[in-house]
Order: structure tokens, then C-alpha cells, then sequence
């Protein structure tokens, strides 16, 4: 019994001062946040009002490489270092991290890049733990710790979904561990970071709403056949048959998009020598497929279109909201942004493609719309970054809790055939 309690109260003691630690980061990681997202906003309507900025994307790209150039290449690994960090602590995750990824990112999305958000969030709580570690002199375990919980409070605060952060953030350290590499430790680690955590990503992101930014609301309205009666949670047979079967296409889209933006990168690579062109080769690879398709949907985070027939996330979660191969489309373009060098992350466009697809299936298939835009904008995410418990998660705190077993479908069908390698994946 004295044992007993001996380790608990050790763990407690433990669970207290890691969330402790955490809090001063989570605040800080949640202003930075908000700053970034008000920054994001602005820029991205500044293009809306002047188009010909996309014409001046390669330049850009030079402009991003150069930074990076500057400021440490082993910042431009992104997400990547911060989880390697993890794993395999080695060198550190550099201070200069934060304020380079957002200025990168910024510059990505005023000149008309096809990218995400989370990406810098992650790496602003990233840097931003790992700076407060060198000066607290932590031990390793804490830095480790303090690292994952960096993660959750990044994207807990650009989402506006802590819960899912804070899984997100254990689950995207399991990338590769399901071939069992380093699956003791990494778990053990996993289990102790979980409150740490859940504080983190609910402080980042009471503090970043604090700012008064306001996250967009996806509403699946359609009244949905259940089959069990007396609980709040939907379930018919045949919605669950279509979402199955949907879900393999979701899994396939990912598999596409991680193929795609690896293959273009190693190609690039292997074929520009001078590599400053990359990302100028990148940007006008981007304003040939704008100026070839007659449109500017694919541009951007993608979240809200300025043209009320153009299409969008929210345009997807409507009948009539995408056209039959905007989910390919947003691929091509993402894949070059960010496969050529261009910054932002991968996550929102994720979201777009996911969300378009779903729209698509859910008219061949004869189901809801909304329904099957909120699965495919969970579960496309699910496969390409292989963390489908946190993206249940997010459907909940997104979309509600009822269809959570179509969630649960979607997610573990596009997990699946989303082949072994994420965007994570080195």
C-alpha cells in the first residue's frame, strides 16, 4: 500500500509540474497563434483585392528559400524536427524556428501558394517549447514532454479544438511506431504527456480566442435515418455501407497526396541543381495550372472563397458547393506549393480536399451531403498524417457527437488504405 501510494503521489507530482510548465508556453504559443491568424486573414484578403500578386509567387519562392537559407536549414525539416526532437533527441529545436516558419507562411499565402496553417502553428509551440527549456536548464525527459505539449497547444490553438490537439500530439509521434520501432518508450511517453497535454491545448486555446479570433463553423444540419433508438448517437445500416466505402476513397486520396508531394520533391530535387529555382520553378508551375483551369479556388488556405459561385470548405458542405474533380485539383496544387518549397503545412488543404471529395461522393452515392464533407474533411487528414483517433476526435468537437461512428468508419477505412507512409514520413 505505501508503494502504492508512494507512486502516486510521485505521479501526481509529476502530472502537476509538467502541466505547470505547460501553461506559460500554451499562453504564449496562443498569442502567437491568434497574431498569426490575424495576419493570415489580412493577407489573404489583401490578394483577394489584388490578383496580380500570384504573378509575382516565384519570386516569392526565391525570397522563402533565401530566408531559410539564412536563418538555419535545419529549420526548414518543419514538423519533422520537432518530432524527430522527440524520438531521438538530438541538436534542438531552434528558437529562430517560430518567427521564421510565420513569416514564410505569410508570404506563401500573399502571393497565392496553395498551403495550410497548422504547420506553422505546430512549429511556433514547438520553438517556443523548446526555447522556455533552455532556459529552465530541463532535463531531457522535460524537454521531450514539454515538446509534445508545444504540439497540442499549436494545434489546439489554430483549430480551435484542444481535445483533438492534444491527441494529435501523442498520435503523430507514432508515425513509423506501428512497424513497432521504439514502441515501449515512445507509449510510456505517450501516456505521461496525455494531461500536460490536454492543458496545453485548452489554455493555447482559450488564450488565442481570448484575441477575439473566431474560428469557422462547419454545420452538418441534415437529418440523419437511425437505426437504435433511445441515444443521441446515428447509426443506419445504410449510411454505414456508403461511408465504408467511402472511406477507401478518402484513404486513396491521401495515398495521392502523399505521393504526389514526396515524389514532387525528391524530383525537384534530383533535377534542379541550383535550388533557389525550386520553389521559382514551384511558383510557376502554380500560376500555369491557375491561368490554364480560368480559376483562383485553389489558391490559399481555401477555407472561404471571395466569389460566391467559387469553391471553398464551407462551400462543400452544400449541394452544389464543388465541382466533381476539386478534390484533384487542390492535390496538384498543394503538392507542387509545398513540394517545391513553399511553407504553411499540409493540414487545411487537407481539410479542402477531404471536405470536396466527400461533396462528390456523397452525390453518386445518393447521401447526405454535409455528412460526407464533414467525413471526408476528417478522414482524408486521418490518412495522410496518420493519426485517425485525434481526427475522430476532431469531428466531434467540429461537427457534433452524433454520426461519431461514421467518424470512427471513415477514419479507420482511409487509415488503412492510405498506404504506411505520412506526410510526416521522412
Amino acid at each position: 500500500m505505501d508503494k502504492q501510494s508512494y507512486s502516486l503521489t510521485k505521479v501526481l507530482t509529476q502530472q502537476l509540474r509538467w502541466s505547470a510548465l505547460a501553461v506559460p508556453m500554451a499562453v504564449v504559443t496562443g498569442s502567437l497563434v491568434a497574431l498569426f491568424l490575424w495576419l493570415l486573414d489580412r493577407v489573404t484578403i489583401f490578394r483577394w483585392q489584388q490578383p496580380w500578386l500570384l504573378f509575382l509567387l516565384p519570386i516569392a519562392g526565391i525570397l522563402i528559400y533565401f530566408l531559410y537559407q539564412f536563418a538555419a536549414k535545419r529549420v526548414e525539416q518543419g514538423n519533422s524536427l520537432i518530432i524527430s526532437e522527440i524520438n531521438e533527441p538530438g541538436n534542438g529545436v531552434p528558437g529562430r524556428m517560430a518567427p521564421v516558419v510565420l513569416l514564410a507562411t505569410l508570404i506563401t499565402h500573399l502571393f497565392g501558394g496553395s498551403a495550410g496553417r497548422e504547420g506553422t502553428a505546430v512549429q511556433m509551440g514547438g520553438s517556443l517549447a523548446a526555447l522556455l527549456s533552455r532556459w529552465m536548464k530541463l532535463s531531457r525527459a522535460d524537454v521531450r514532454i514539454l515538446l509534445i505539449c508545444g504540439i497540442a497547444a499549436g494545434f489546439g490553438a489554430v483549430f480551435g479544438t484542444p481535445f483533438a490537439g492534444a491527441i494529435f500530439a501523442l498520435e503523430a509521434l507514432s508515425v513509423g511506431l506501428f512497424r513497432i520501432r521504439t514502441l515501449r518508450s515512445a507509449g510510456i511517453l505517450s501516456y505521461e504527456a496525455f494531461i500536460p497535454c490536454l492543458v496545453a491545448g485548452l489554455v493555447a486555446d482559450v488564450t488565442c480566442s481570448a484575441y477575439g479570433i473566431h474560428h469557422t463553423i462547419y454545420q452538418v444540419t441534415t437529418t440523419l435515418p437511425n437505426s437504435v433508438t433511445g441515444t443521441f448517437i446515428h447509426f443506419n445500416w445504410m449510411i454505414a455501407g456508403k461511408t465504408l466505402l467511402a472511406g477507401v476513397f478518402f484513404g486513396l486520396a491521401a495515398w495521392l497526396f502523399i505521393f504526389l508531394t514526396h515524389s514532387i520533391k525528391d524530383i525537384s530535387a534530383r533535377l534542379v541543381k541550383k535550388k533557389w529555382l525550386v520553389p521559382f520553378i514551384g511558383g510557376l508551375l502554380v500560376i500555369g495550372l491557375a491561368v490554364a483551369l480560368g480559376t483562383r479556388d485553389y489558391l490559399g488556405l481555401g477555407v472561404l472563397n471571395p466569389s460566391p459561385d467559387g469553391v471553398s470548405i464551407v462551400s462543400a458542405f452544400h449541394n452544389g458547393g464543388s465541382e466533381t474533380f476539386s478534390w484533384f485539383w487542390k492535390i496538384l496544387f498543394t503538392a507542387i506549393t509545398i513540394g517545391m518549397g513553399f511553407k504553411g503545412g499540409e493540414v487545411t488543404p487537407l481539410f479542402f480536399i477531404g471536405a470536396t471529395l466527400g461533396n462528390t461522393l456523397a452525390i453518386v452515392a445518393g447521401a447526405p451531403v454535409d455528412l460526407f464533407a464533414a467525413l471526408g474533411f476528417i478522414a482524408v487528414f486521418a490518412g495522410a498524417t496518420k493519426t485517425p483517433f485525434a481526427c475522430m476526435v476532431m469531428g466531434v468537437e467540429l461537427f457534433g457527437g452524433g454520426p461519431i461512428i461514421y467518424y470512427a468508419l471513415a477514419c479507420a477505412v482511409a487509415f488503412y488504405c492510405s498506404g504506411s507512409r505520412g506526410i510526416y514520413s521522412k
